[in-house]
């Protein structure tokens, strides 16, 4: 039963502090919402600031409802033997093995999946809605969910018949060999997502011939930085937000805008975002995050590898393995839902990283673009995703991967004077 105090006292202190983060977020925006901070109370209206501090405080109540749900589903699983029942139940159906394994995490993603559709549901076509954000049909709301579940079931079965192979046969060092199938693996859907994946949710076509083209390939040639195309996604079906990101990696990187991001933006403003985007490539900030990936990664494997050998890991969570047999899949299941109840108390270290890796690119930005653009530009991203300029500091330090707008125009502010 130790454990399962432990693991009490991280589920009670992570739902706790996590409520606790949204309400101070939600006072602190309601607080500040009749007033635009004075640094953007010539670009941005009253009637935009107000909207904002609205879908903000909307979202999280969201998801303080979410977190609920969560929590009680998570305990579920857990220690009203949820789990349990759901593994002797396939049991049953499919006797021991490998195939059962697979049904048994297939079913929680399945009724992980269902129990999250209603709350997607209402943020897409209520809250988006409510909003104006939202430009998705309920047709291709479950054309995307129905294409989502295909290319899972398509990419996730085989991947855990392998993870779960090696789990049974390759003896005690199973975790080291599944982590290099899962880094390898990490590794190549850089190149499959952005060629296959993708396009079966969105249209992609090269950016027209013009002058946003022309300006946007001498940037790439001032930055030394080749890719495979220039691309305008038609991210407008499903939403009003916009944004721009790389692809893939080597040789088969390419650059996606949203087509949105082209409309709302003018020429030198579109190329200072991407002077942003190329700045995080140019600083390395991708190949660290992935070599953090995959150094947290091998050490989540790790304590896999010995923690699935220990009884109390599944006893004291409600659930009875086989002492004399293959619990591969049941190991997987229980790690994967408790993990993040321990993993939530890191979050404050990788958004402390990300918010100076924006700096960084901001300033890679504003020495190859312009800075005075890109603040016009985030400006605009603002007003239109209606971000909210005033979050609460505890809030932003524990959550947010990119700097409070209020920090992160002063900091361009000094390049552009």
């Amino acid at each position: 039963m130790t454990f399962t105090i432990v693991f009490l006292i991280a589920f009670i202190a992570s739902f706790g502090l996590r409520h606790w983060l949204s309400q101070r977020q939600i006072r602190y925006v309601a607080q500040h919402r009749d007033q635009v901070p004075a640094e953007f109370s010539e670009k941005i209206t009253l009637a935009e600031h107000q909207k904002a501090a609205d879908y903000t405080i909307a979202k999280l109540r969201l998801g303080i409802l979410e977190n609920g749900v969560s929590a009680i589903i998570l305990i579920g699983f857990t220690l009203l033997g949820g789990l349990e029942v759901l593994n002797i139940t396939l049991l049953q159906l499919l006797g021991e093995g490998i195939t059962q394994q697979i049904a048994l995490l297939a079913s929680i993603a399945i009724i992980s999946g269902l129990l999250d559709l209603p709350f997607s549901w209402y943020k897409q076509f209520h809250l988006e809605e409510r909003f104006g954000f939202n430009r998705m049909g309920k047709k291709l709301f479950f054309a995307d969910m129905l294409k989502g579940l295909l290319v899972g079931a398509a990419i996730g079965i085989p991947l855990l018949w392998v993870i779960l192979t090696l789990m049974a046969k390759s003896g005690d060092l199973w975790w080291l060999w599944a982590w290099a199938v899962i880094t390898v693996f990490s590794l190549l859907m850089q190149w499959i997502f952005p060629t296959f994946i993708a396009p079966l949710f969105n249209k992609f076509q090269a950016l027209e011939e013009g002058a946003l083209k022309t300006q946007i390939e001498a940037l790439l040639k001032r930055c030394d930085f080749a890719s495979q195309g220039l691309f305008v996604m038609d991210g407008s079906k499903r939403s009003a937000h916009g944004n721009a990101f790389f692809a893939g990696m080597g040789k088969a990187k390419r650059i996606v805008f949203f087509d949105i991001l082209i409309e709302k933006l003018n020429p030198g403003e579109v190329e200072a975002v991407l002077a942003h985007e190329l700045g995080h490539f140019k600083c390395k900030h991708i190949r660290k995050r992935l070599l953090v990936s995959f150094a947290l990664s091998f050490a989540m494997f790790a304590l896999l590898g010995w923690i699935s050998t220990q009884v109390w890991f599944y006893t004291d969570l409600g659930v009875m393995p086989n002492l004399n047999g293959y619990n591969g899949g049941l190991a997987l299941a229980l790690f994967m839902l408790v993990s993040p109840v321990f993993s939530f108390f890191f979050t404050p270290l990788s958004s402390l990283a990300s918010r100076k890796h924006e700096y960084e690119a901001d300033g890679f930005a504003a020495e190859k673009s312009s800075a005075k653009d890109l603040i016009s530009a985030l400006v605009k991203l603002y007003q239109d995703n209606a971000s909210t300029l005033t979050p609460d500091p505890i809030y932003t330090a524990f959550y947010s991967s990119h700097p409070p707008a209020p920090l992160r125009i002063a900091n361009l502010q000094r390049f552009s004077s």
